[in-house]
């Protein structure tokens, strides 16, 4: 067998083998979905619970983890001299930030509200009058989410000083620039008693789909089948082709 023959099995043979390892990869992926969308579904279907029963200030900041996705009751007081906001976010295909604010409960702690989304254009800081939030005390229900952290090469947040936006909902970071005590958790908003105007919007609960994956993984496989299938013919047929 010539040297070229030699290589062109061995890239033929990895090539098959990177196929199907990305099949396996994609039947991981959707094996992940299912078991979080599993979980999503069994948590929202608890009783609605209030915030601070669930979470507390004296909790690590990754108790999020085992309680995101309830649905939560918060009572309290929007502090909006301190919301951030929360760059890249999208709505329907537009750009925009999500409108972070720190809502004082009766019990003194503060908890971080996902209020929604608004378009890029409304402002930094102070935002307009549309987009303002409820003065007085207002009743929030919504879902229990974790903090976000940076991960892998994701730039952290500046660590010091008073931000006006921010990268993701890091509530460690958010909880520098606040006077009282910041729950582990923030609420996604759902409803809101009185309610707000037209925006912010609020953000989707988390989609249940099942993705790609199963697709994607079956025709991994069915690239990896004719690969090995008819690699061989193809040879068979250039060896009962060439000289006698």
């Amino acid at each position: 067998m010539s040297l070229r023959r030699q290589l062109l099995n061995i890239a033929v043979l990895l090539a098959v083998i990177a196929m199907v390892a990305a099949g396996f990869w994609q039947l991981h992926r959707l094996s992940e979905r299912r078991d979080r969308n599993s979980t999503i579904t069994s948590r929202s279907q608890l009783p609605i619970a209030e915030v601070q029963d669930l979470a507390g200030i004296d909790d690590p900041l990754d108790a999020g983890r085992e309680i995101e996705f309830r649905l939560v009751r918060a009572v309290g007081v929007y502090q909006t001299d301190d919301q951030v906001l929360i760059r890249n976010r999208t709505h329907q295909g537009t750009a925009g930030f999500w409108v972070l604010t720190p809502l004082r409960l009766q019990t003194g702690a503060v908890v971080a509200v996902n209020r929604g989304w608004i378009p890029h254009g409304a402002g930094t800081g102070a935002l307009p009058a549309e987009f303002a939030a409820v003065g007085g005390e207002v009743e929030v229900t919504g879902l229990v989410r974790a903090t976000v952290t940076a991960a892998g090469l994701q730039q952290p947040d500046p660590a010091s000083g008073v931000l006006v936006e921010m990268a993701r909902p890091d509530l460690a970071r958010l909880s520098q620039q606040l006077d009282h005590p910041l729950l582990p958790v923030y609420v996604q908003l759902q409803a809101q008693s009185p309610p707000s105007g037209d925006l912010p919007v609020p953000v989707p609960s988390p989609d249940l789909g099942e993705g790609s994956h199963l697709a994607y993984a079956v025709q991994w496989f069915v690239f990896a089948t004719i690969a090995l299938v008819g690699y061989p013919l193809i040879l068979r047929r250039k060896s009962s082709s060439g000289p006698k």
